[in-house]
């Protein structure tokens, strides 16, 4: 007897699915495939936004460095106007490279390809500041190391190098010169120095934005991960690609239907991503029981998002979606901490903050800083800084917020026009039609920070 028996909505006769049912699951397998695959690659496809973003204004991997103190102009994933930048691609194909840090007060990590950690540098660094050689080997390095370096392996040859000198007198040019101080160079050829490019001045993309709703994305993981040696730990998802007809060594041709899917996969994974990091209902999100105010970082100290339970996968999709690089001390949550941050992108009332309405933040003070603290504010579409006509987007307690009453709290104003008493001093403008997040940063974090003793307060509707 024939009977036909519906599985997951695809009809079977006998145990066999209908030719019609069969096409229609391998349009959705491959589908799922490709959803899963974009948020897993999307930090190896972010980090060569930040390399494609050096290239475009003449600086090759491997030769130089792009250094910026950002600001609007500047696009890319969550930067900030409190420390000057140095940004660069590190190729280790011919080998070792070195990077010498001075004393002083650097921040900095190398990550490789796939955004994953190798080292810390500079006060979160093994250096703790002081100064220090740091050597990454390339894949496969089998020689001992020389003496006298702290040493990183990474499995890519292309690695991201990035670096903040810290302007702890409020002076951005001096900063800005210290980060000439850093010396980079292959092992063996010590005299052949990376040079350095200002960018401050340019309008610079160093994000994926360019690829990440369409077939561009995979076309820029397939070049990449052509270029790069399999990594081991990746293999299960180097399978799924294979799939969507991204392998290494053969090109990346996809016929209409799978290109289709492709792309319909991009846009789906990118919403899911941003739900993760925008719209998430996790408790432990909140960094307050009784604030809207939420961690960006959801596993503490954990570069790779590794809990007891194995990968946290919608912590990864949320910080990569808005954000670039990953070490252990950017997600550090208790003392010793370089910095700390939250992400403020609800009212009072819980609404997503409006570009076209007006809002006071009130900071409680003293803000628990050793060294600075700062509000600054992002597109919600470009997770960048916003763009208006005051080209300005941070409130800084170093520039513009200087002249504060030391234990006065402080109210900061945002929205499409100042307020009268405040104008252009306590004031980031908003642009009617875009949404906004602020993220809220403490440098040299204190005890109050971490305990609950100081919180600041919501954004409050005007």
């Amino acid at each position: 007897m024939t009977q036909t028996i519906p599985t997951a909505d695809y009809p079977f006769v006998d145990g066999y699915p209908l030719p019609i049912s069969a096409a229609q699951a391998r349009d959705d397998a491959l589908f799922q495939r490709a959803v899963t695959a974009y948020r897993f690659w999307y930090p190896t496809v972010s980090a060569e936004g930040v390399f494609q973003g050096n290239r475009d204004v003449g600086i090759a991997d491997g030769e130089g460095m792009g250094l910026v103190a950002a600001g609007p102009r500047q696009v890319g994933f969550t930067l900030n106007s409190d420390t000057p930048y140095g940004a660069t691609a590190i190729d280790l194909t011919d080998g070792p490279v070195v990077v010498d840090i001075p004393p002083g007060p650097y921040i900095g990590l190398v990550d490789d390809r796939h955004q994953r950690w190798i080292l810390d540098l500079g006060i979160p660094g093994p250096d703790q500041g002081k100064g220090g050689r740091h050597l990454i080997l390339p894949p496969g390095y089998e020689g001992e190391p020389p003496p006298g370096f702290h040493v990183g392996r990474s499995a890519t040859n292309l690695v991201l190098l990035a670096i903040r000198a810290l302007p702890l007198d409020g002076d951005m040019p001096k900063a800005l010169a210290a980060l000439r101080a850093v010396k980079v160079h292959p092992l063996d050829a010590p005299d052949r120095l990376l040079e350095y490019t200002d960018n401050t001045a340019r309008a610079v993309d160093a994000s994926c934005l360019r690829w990440e709703n369409g077939l561009d994305f995979w076309r820029v993981l397939h070049t990449v991960l052509d270029a790069e040696p399999v990594t081991e730990e990746f293999r299960p998802m180097h399978g799924l690609l294979t799939a969507l007809g991204i392998g290494k060594g053969r090109p990346f041709a996809p016929d209409d239907r799978t290109a289709a899917i492709l792309e319909r996969a991009a846009v789906a994974a990118k919403a899911q991503m941003l739900i993760s990091a925008f719209a998430s209902d996790r408790p432990d999100r909140l960094a307050w029981p009784d604030r809207r105010w939420e961690w960006v970082g959801l596993v503490p100290d954990d570069a790779d998002f590794e809990t007891p339970a194995g990968l946290d996968l919608e912590a990864r999709d949320r910080w990569f979606i808005q954000a670039i690089v990953a070490s252990p001390a950017m997600f550090r949550r208790s003392q010793g901490a370089g910095s700390l941050y939250w992400l403020g992108l609800r009212d009072t009332d819980g609404a997503y903050l409006d570009g076209g309405a007006g809002y006071r933040l009130t900071v409680p003070a003293p803000v628990p800083a050793e060294l600075f603290w700062s509000v600054t504010v992002y597109d919600a579409q470009t997770r960048s800084e916003v763009t208006t006509a005051q080209d300005k987007a941070a409130l800084r307690s170093l520039v513009e917020l200087a002249d504060i009453t030391p234990g006065v709290p402080i109210d900061l104003y945002f929205g499409p026009s100042a307020p009268p008493q405040h104008a252009g001093t306590r004031w980031i403008q908003t642009e009617p039609g875009r949404g906004w997040f602020a993220y809220f940063r403490i440098y040299g974090p204190q005890p109050a920070a971490f305990d609950g003793g100081w919180k600041p307060g919501d954004f409050e509707r005007l």
